[in-house]
Parts: C-alpha cells; sequence; structure tokens
C-alpha cells in the first residue's frame, strides 16, 4: 500500500496524489487509520464509508507550506476552539495552522440522505461570542488566524435573536463580527426596520442563499451606524441640487416558476459619510449619490405588496 508522509504523520493513500509545485503533496485519499498529530490534539481522517450518508472518503488537503488545509474526520470528535469545545466532523486551518472553520456535521446530501435526514443529527451547541454565549445549531463557525471568531452560519431555517447597534433583531443564515468584536454584520430573518443614513428602511434580503454568514446583507460601522442594507419593501427618493427629483426602488423580475409569476429583485443601499451608493440588481452598474447638496427620503415600496414573501406557485 503507498504511503505518504505528512508533517503530522504517515497517511496510507488510495488513488492518486495531487502535490504543489514545491513537491508538497497538495490532497490523498486515506486507505485505512492514519492519526494525525495536531496542535488540535490526535485527529484520525476519514478513512471509511457508509451506505447513506457518507458514500465515499473525502480527501485530506494541505496548504503549499505543509500545513493542513481540511481534514475530514472519522467520527465527531471534540475540537477544543476559541469558542469552546466544538463536537467536529470537518475542520479547517489558515497556513499558519489554526483553526479556519469547524463543521460540526459533513453528511454529503443526495436523493437518498436529504437536508431533513441531516437537520435530524443538527444538535445545539453551546459556544461563546463577542455578544456572550450562544446555543443554536450550526453549520460552521469561522475564526481568523489570530484565533477571533469572525462569523457563525446557522442551520437552514433557524433563527437567532441579536442584539445590534440599532435594536434587537431577528437573524437568520449568519452573523459576522469585526476584529473589534462589534458585529459586522446579520441576514435580517424577517422584514424589520433599521434607520439608515438616509431614513428608515425595511431590511430584508428575499435572495439571501444560506450557505455562509461571512457577509450578509444588513452591514454595520465601525461606529454601529448601518453601512449596508437590502430592502424588498423600501424606494429611495433623492433630491438632487438642482431640484430634480430622482426614486430608486426595488425592481421586478420574472419568476423562475414562470406562469407569469414576478418577483422582486432586492434594492441594495451602501453608506459612507459622503456617498449613498444604490444597486437595482447585484451584477447592475451602481448609481453613486454624493451627500453634499443632496436630500434622502424613504418611503414604503408598495408594488407586490400583496404578496411581496408568498410562495410561488412552483413552490408547493
Amino acid at each position: 500500500m503507498e504511503t505518504v508522509s505528512t508533517h503530522y504523520g504517515t497517511i496510507p493513500v488510495a488513488g492518486c496524489l495531487e502535490w504543489h509545485p514545491n513537491g508538497e503533496v497538495l490532497s490523498c485519499t486515506p486507505a485505512g487509520p492514519s492519526p494525525l498529530n495536531t496542535r488540535y490534539g490526535i485527529l484520525t481522517p476519514q478513512f471509511t464509508t457508509d451506505d447513506i450518508r457518507r458514500r465515499t472518503v473525502q480527501s485530506v488537503q494541505f496548504h503549499e507550506n505543509g500545513q493542513l488545509r481540511a481534514l475530514p474526520l472519522e467520527r465527531p470528535t471534540l475540537i477544543d476552539t476559541p469558542a469552546g469545545t466544538i463536537l467536529a466532523e470537518l475542520v479547517t486551518f489558515h497556513p499558519c495552522g489554526a483553526l479556519r472553520r469547524v463543521f460540526p456535521l459533513n453528511g454529503k446530501l443526495t436523493g437518498y440522505w436529504t437536508q431533513d435526514d441531516e437537520g435530524r443529527l443538527a444538535k445545539p451547541i453551546s459556544f461563546s461570542t463577542p455578544i456572550g454565549p450562544i446555543t443554536a445549531r450550526l453549520i460552521g463557525l469561522y475564526f481568523n488566524p489570530e484565533g477571533r471568531l469572525k462569523s457563525i452560519t446557522l442551520w437552514p431555517g433557524d433563527t437567532l435573536d441579536v442584539p445590534t447597534p440599532t435594536g434587537l433583531l431577528s437573524a437568520r443564515v449568519g452573523i459576522s463580527f469585526g476584529d473589534d468584536g462589534m458585529i459586522n454584520s446579520l441576514e435580517p430573518a424577517k422584514p424589520q426596520t433599521v434607520q439608515t443614513p438616509v431614513g428608515a428602511v425595511q431590511a430584508y434580503d428575499l435572495d439571501a442563499i444560506g450557505i455562509c454568514g461571512d457577509y450578509n446583507s444588513l452591514g454595520f460601522s465601525d461606529d454601529g451606524s448601518i453601512s449596508r442594507v437590502v430592502t424588498s419593501q423600501t424606494s429611495l427618493r433623492v433630491t438632487h441640487p438642482d431640484g430634480t427629483l430622482a426614486t430608486y426602488s426595488p425592481t421586478v423580475r420574472e419568476s423562475l416558476c414562470g406562469d407569469s409569476d414576478q418577483e422582486p429583485v432586492p434594492l441594495m443601499l451602501e453608506f459612507t459619510p459622503d456617498l449613498v451608493t444604490v444597486r437595482q440588481a447585484p451584477t447592475a452598474v451602481p448609481t453613486l449619490l454624493p451627500t453634499k447638496g443632496r436630500t434622502f427620503r424613504t418611503e414604503p415600496y408598495l408594488r407586490l405588496f400583496a404578496h411581496p414573501f408568498g410562495k410561488m406557485t412552483c413552490s408547493g
């Protein structure tokens, strides 16, 4: 049986080895038990499969300097993290060797193993954060190389009440933190009114994808003010220095459901002390509005109000 030597120990391998240009191993698939001696204890890479949830052995990956990059674990293992001890099935690392991400579960979703099946294995986890202790079901936690918690990603469909500079808000998907421990961003779980530099806005992103909580639609500046917000229920009215009036509202698109359904495209507003940036679609060219000499006002956007968050005909 072929083996490969790493900075952490020897791994028996199956299949092809991948190498970095400098000769360090890039990835390998363990063919048997291979306990690795890491700064977080002895960790055993996954080397077995089952018929439903983990049908293939995932590869162990390394950075170009030989440090571990991604380590799927043979069994749930207690990992001492800066946020507390977490039972994990997958861990990733920074090139310096520090923990990057910790995933409590690592099942592969297929036609035979669904998100609901995986969700039945997801248990609430208690851990520490810059805003205090939290107990929640998680997809994962993200740490910077210095060990500070940078974000948490919540289990799909779960929500969490979060104290923010603008008050208590209900979050879904995730929450991110700045280096100072302040909340950097969160994903609103429902339309919630927040006070921005241009007025009150109903914060909610219909298009939020619950994959990662590193970057969310409601962002905060270092002073606690709103720096970014996405809305489907608020328009922005701008009076220019020459007296002309412009209105920026969420647009609409044809729904993927078909049947002539339409759905709103959320409006994104970004703020700096001297500039308001408006995006009426994620790929649209932004409109830059210097604040000097302009007056800003928000108002409710009522188009599609009857069904702003209802199911489309194809959603069951």
